[in-house]
């Protein structure tokens, strides 16, 4: 074996091993407890503030399936393993793009009733979810303990507190209009996507493409309700309409509960 050989080989052994004593060392220490204490100044371009921004930079330019460790790495000019340093893997990196993107649910605004402080969390979700449509391709998103994510949940929380409704129910109404946003918001996104990768262009490309099918179920008679709306509908293609339309549903719903003082 040459002496190239062996040092590529002691060089791969010793990363591995890096990686191994990483893991080993952050084990029982959560990801925002080891980035809240204090550290030496890192390299202005290596932080993990600055790898969330490459990553969430290139899902939103090229799709999830871009992100990668190695890619991260181009992209900063650093050696793979000097970003292992600061991400440890792939569900740090992930809970890192989640929190960055989260940011942006932060209100403008002093939040107002229990309802309109809902409402306004809903529509910045959806703007989030659309403005950067890998989230909906994330395994974990509604389960990432991240402090933006946190601090949403907490704003939504405290507006509900008060109301007459114990704890349990209050986090069941949140969960509710996080729920149907995540629904209503992952089928828009779900739908853009497949119509880029038939190449439908419009709203009215996709129709024209799927009429062969939708013609033959509504010739058989048996659906009249939808054929009716299949021939009236004026809001087929007004995403924002539908989506806020069922959110005003939900906190409708959410309202009786509240006059209620709970389930």
């Amino acid at each position: 074996m040459s002496v190239y050989a062996v040092y590529q080989a002691y060089a791969v052994r010793e990363e591995r091993e890096a990686v191994v004593a990483k893991e080993d060392e952050t084990e029982e220490v959560s990801l925002w407890e080891r980035l809240d204490r204090p550290q030496a100044a890192p390299r202005a371009s290596l932080t993990p503030q600055r790898i969330a921004e490459v990553a969430v930079d290139l899902a939103d330019r090229e799709g999830f399936a871009a992100v990668t460790m190695r890619r991260i790495a181009t992209e900063l000019g650093v050696a793979p393993m000097a970003a292992y340093r600061h991400v440890s893997g792939k569900d740090d990196l992930w809970a890192l793009m989640v929190d960055r993107v989260s940011a942006e649910m932060e209100p403008a605004e002093p939040p107002g009733s229990w309802r309109e402080t809902l409402r306004a969390y809903a529509v910045r979700t959806r703007t989030m979810m659309v403005r950067h449509p890998w989230l909906a391709q994330l395994p974990m998103p509604l389960f990432a303990l991240t402090p933006n994510r946190m601090a949403a949940a907490e704003r939504q929380l405290a507006s509900l507190d008060g109301q007459g409704l114990d704890v349990d129910t209050m986090m069941a109404a949140f969960r509710t209009v996080s729920s149907f946003v995540q629904g209503a918001t992952q089928a828009e996104v779900a739908l853009a996507q497949y119509m880029r990768e038939q190449g439908w262009e419009s709203p009215d490309e996709t129709r024209r493409a799927l009429a062969p099918q939708m013609r033959y179920l509504m010739e058989t008679g048996r659906y009249p309700t939808f054929r009716r709306y299949t021939e009236a509908a004026a809001r087929k293609d007004d995403a924002k309409w539908q989506f806020e339309t069922g959110l005003e549903c939900v906190l409708d719903g959410l309202a009786g509960l509240v006059e209620r003082g709970g389930a």
